[in-house]
């Protein structure tokens, strides 16, 4: 095992990935305040929406508008869903600046979810990364089911390091492994994680954790205990997998913040400003906040 990361990114998914499942419609005033709140916390990746069908994801229906409300300062990026070209070719005329592609480790997730193998979904991905990289504009990719599927149940580690590799190989410049459905272990992530790094580098994986069983912050430590120094988590800990019933989603920031914190790694975030923003789309959305921290840092505040 390496050292601790001195430094880590954390990519916030929340405005795409958190609130893509939710029920109740949210104004693109609120995304676009969700997301400035997110900014002056110090976040500097950002998943802002989605360019995918209005009709299968209605949440994200508003992406041309959220992308064209964005502040954009210096030295931050937001980066949006593509699944095809013509995602990709719509994102890049709302003023894309990174987007992002979704394949899976698993057979019978990928059949279930979009109805073709996995070799025929990295097959559609060829237009996209043809077309990003003519325009200059780097693609991030998701593999989904890395540490388990709803479906078939264990998924091999060394699936996932084909999958991942045929990606980078294509010219995707970073790979978030995500535990879909939350049921990693540190053992089962570590397994995982060094199956992948014998074929990708280190410096090029994400992780992309939720904490269904509770194992999201354990096996983020697990992850950083192989150098992996990029982790997606969502404010407040927004989303939800419909795959797996009561799931709790993906790892809230807050309590990722407060664990890199506490390990004196270096994020450029700052705790009390995420809370606020995750209070801010929790009362949106008329809903308890999921993360630990945050219930936590309230509760020591009507205390007080």
């Amino acid at each position: 095992m390496s050292a601790l990361p001195r430094k880590v990114q954390i990519v916030e998914v929340g405005p795409r990935d958190g609130l893509q499942n939710e029920a109740k419609p949210l104004a693109t005033e609120i995304k676009l305040e969700l997301i400035r709140r997110l900014v002056a916390a110090g976040l500097k990746r950002i998943e802002a929406t989605a360019f995918v069908s209005p009709k299968w994801v209605p949440q994200m229906a508003d992406h041309e508008a959220v992308m064209h409300g964005l502040e954009r300062p210096a030295g931050l990026v937001y980066s949006v869903l593509t699944p095809n070209l013509k995602g990709f070719e719509a994102a890049l005329a709302a003023g894309a600046q990174e987007v992002a592609v979704f394949a899976a480790a698993s057979e019978a997730f990928s059949q279930k979810n979009i109805n073709c193998s996995i070799a025929e979904s990295l097959r559609r991905f060829e237009d996209v990364l043809q077309a990003a990289q003519r325009q200059k504009i780097p693609v991030r990719a998701y593999v989904s089911c890395a540490l388990g599927c709803p479906y078939q149940g264990e998924v091999s580690p060394q699936t996932v390091a084909v999958v991942a590799n045929t990606l980078v190989q294509m010219g995707c410049y970073e790979i978030s492994l995500g535990d879909t459905i939350g049921v990693g272990t540190v053992g089962s992530t570590r397994a995982m994680i060094e199956a992948v790094a014998a074929k990708v580098p280190v410096t090029k994986l994400a992780g992309h954790f939720h904490d269904t069983y509770g194992q999201a912050l354990a096996n983020v430590y697990a992850a950083l205990q192989l150098g992996v120094s990029v982790f997606d988590s969502s404010v407040a800990g927004l989303g939800g997998c419909p795959y797996a019933a009561g799931a709790s989603g993906n790892v809230a920031t807050e309590d990722l913040l407060y664990l890199l914190q506490g390990l004196g790694i270096e994020t450029g975030v700052d705790l009390q400003a995420l809370t606020q923003a995750g209070d801010f789309i929790c009362e949106a959305l008329q809903q308890p906040t999921r993360s630990r921290v945050a219930l936590a840092l309230a509760a020591n505040r009507s205390k007080s």
